[in-house]
């Protein structure tokens, strides 16, 4: 199995990237559609709006969003296939799951990712 690599969309593309998949409901600021570079935009596996503002990207959420977000994701169908259209992917190459917040150690990615690791490892 090839790597699911998660990666701000600011930082540039690289060919080690392999499938470049943006992973947030909202367009990333200051970033033409041109430049992002994306092979795809998957707006249904991210967290619902009210789960977004509520954690506000602050640590001290981070835990309870974790367990929220999961569930979220446990009960989309359409997250479910994403797993497996990302697992589908990683047999060709690698896949890097692009995020626009911030902080490379409190956004959702990191959740998403991991989560879809879990999927396949229960196949």
């Amino acid at each position: 199995m090839n790597e699911l690599k998660i990666k701000r969309v600011y930082s540039p593309a690289e060919e080690s990237d392999g499938y470049r998949i943006l992973i947030d409901r909202l367009w990333p600021r200051g970033i033409k559609k041109e430049d992002a570079c994306l092979d795809e935009w998957n707006k249904a596996v991210t967290p619902t709006t009210a789960l977004r503002k509520w954690f506000g990207h602050k640590e001290e959420n981070f835990e309870k969003f974790n367990t929220q977000y999961r569930a979220e994701l446990d009960s989309n169908p359409e997250a479910t296939a994403f797993a497996g259209h990302v697992g589908q992917l990683l047999d060709k190459g690698n896949v890097t799951l692009l995020y626009g917040a911030k902080s490379p150690t409190c956004n959702h990615a990191l959740i998403l990712r991991d989560w879809i690791l879990e999927q396949h490892r229960q196949q």
